[in-house]
């Protein structure tokens, strides 16, 4: 355990499929990730192994059952109508949520088609500002992860689909030294460029053989980034002249549109008021259980997944490789996205919901000091994010100092966002609630 942080351990999830009911699953969960997207996978342990930066805030699944610390001693009672209350609003931003990102990934699509319909200089720009724009909604969604829920269930989530990273490059296009490489520039082997031929190659033969979803969409509007001062310069020519032109065209159509549908999938996830649908059966079960789901979501992302995964192992390695939105050096904006869904689920300001209770509000009832230090931590984070100028791979290049400042500002987020996580934790014991995040 960290910074003698209670034992903590997740007490169960919901398996989502679209087909069948809901099932509950025990301590342990399997689920898929986004950095490698390595299929079924224990988020804890993969994430623990990639970066030693990170501290452990939990028990193993041999001793899940000795996970109490005495938390009914030590908890004030939280009323359950306020729990449950939470829940619900929670549900209706996780909704409102992913309606926003859906609505800007249209806009994004319709982008693709203007200029694959009429491949300019012009066209192009505008495709790839609708792309930043419709990324900046879908980031804080990341914070609705790592408990099973319908973007990462371990038979049917999507999230694999939709935001894998890293990506090899050269499995979609050509590449600096290789004129000839990907799908793309291969006729023979992918006669046809459409959605199943996508979804089928979609990490075939290797965890970086990424086909879809938004890192191929970027890679095939910027191209490479070869610099450390700018995005990737694709030519128009790749959409007009040059060869497999319209092939390119084609796999970026296909991928957008294929973006859109696991969007909606989502949407439709979490409707309310449909009788069988993940958000149906997540809204009855116990508020407790829910609770425990809501805030391993933000507690994973916060310091496993965003701290570590997305920014250390980058930082430490200093490679370009290893940051999320390469091509087009959106990585400093994807973190700020990711930091304000964590500030966004835990003090209940989702778009388009005026009012509700917040986790924070639940915390709050039972330790209001508690509450304070955790929404001003979380704050904190995303103004230290905030701090760190863009591009991020600048501060990766090898013989800048870590005491440059915009080195310096990259640890100080991913030491803000690693003190949050504590303070998450000890948010979900005093009211109750085990969770378990790396």
């Amino acid at each position: 355990m960290a910074l003698g942080l209670p034992n903590v351990t997740i007490m169960s999830h919901l398996h989502y499929s679209p087909d069948a009911p809901l099932a509950r699953r025990g301590a342990g969960r399997l689920h898929k990730g986004s950095r490698l997207h390595k299929g079924p996978r224990l988020a804890v342990a993969a994430i623990a192994a990639s970066s030693a930066l990170l501290l452990g805030a939990c028990s193993s699944d041999s001793d899940s059952g000795s996970g109490d610390s005495g938390s009914e001693e030590s908890t004030a009672s939280v009323d359950e109508q306020l729990m449950a209350d939470a829940v619900a609003t929670y549900a209706e931003g996780v909704h409102a949520s992913y309606e926003a990102s859906l609505a800007s990934a249209r806009s994004m699509d319709a982008a693709v088609d203007a200029f694959v319909a009429d491949p300019t200089e012009e066209n192009l720009e505008a495709a790839k500002q609708a792309w930043l724009t419709a990324r900046d909604d879908y980031g804080p969604t990341e914070a609705f992860r790592f408990y099973g829920g319908p973007i990462d269930d371990e038979e049917t989530g999507t999230e694999g689909l939709i935001n894998a990273w890293p990506l090899d490059e050269a499995y979609i296009d050509y590449v600096e030294g290789d004129a000839t490489s990907g799908i793309v520039n291969d006729p023979e082997g992918y006669p046809t460029i459409d959605a199943a031929v996508l979804v089928e190659a979609n990490e075939a033969g290797g965890e970086t053989n990424i086909s879809t979803g938004w890192h191929a969409i970027e890679f095939l509007l910027w191209g490479q980034d070869l610099s450390t001062d700018g995005p990737g310069q694709r030519p128009v020519e790749d959409y007009t002249t040059a060869e497999n032109a319209d092939r390119r065209a084609a796999y970026l159509t296909t991928a957008s549109d294929l973006l859109i549908e696991h969007l909606s999938e989502l949407v439709d996830a979490w409707a309310p008021d449909v009788e069988d649908n993940y958000r149906a059966e997540f809204e009855a079960l116990p508020p407790e259980e829910a609770m425990t789901m809501i805030i391993t979501g933000v507690g994973e992302l916060s310091r496993g997944e965003l701290a570590g995964e997305r920014m250390n192992v980058a930082y430490s390695e200093r490679s370009q490789e290893d940051e999320h939105s390469c091509f087009s050096d959106n990585t400093t904006a994807d973190i700020v996205a990711n930091a304000k869904g964590i500030q966004m689920v835990l003090d209940a300001t989702y778009p388009g919901v005026s009012d509700g209770t917040s986790v924070i509000d639940v915390v709050a009832s039972v330790d209001p000091d508690l509450a304070e230090a955790l929404g001003s931590e979380v704050a904190a984070s995303v103004a230290a994010v905030e701090a760190i100028p863009a591009p991020f791979d600048a501060h990766l290049v090898d013989g800048v100092s870590d005491d440059d400042p915009g080195r310096a500002s990259v640890l100080a987020g991913i030491e803000a966002l690693e003190a949050q996580t504590d303070t998450i934790v000890a948010a979900a014991d005093a009211i109750g609630v085990t969770v378990n995040v790396t």
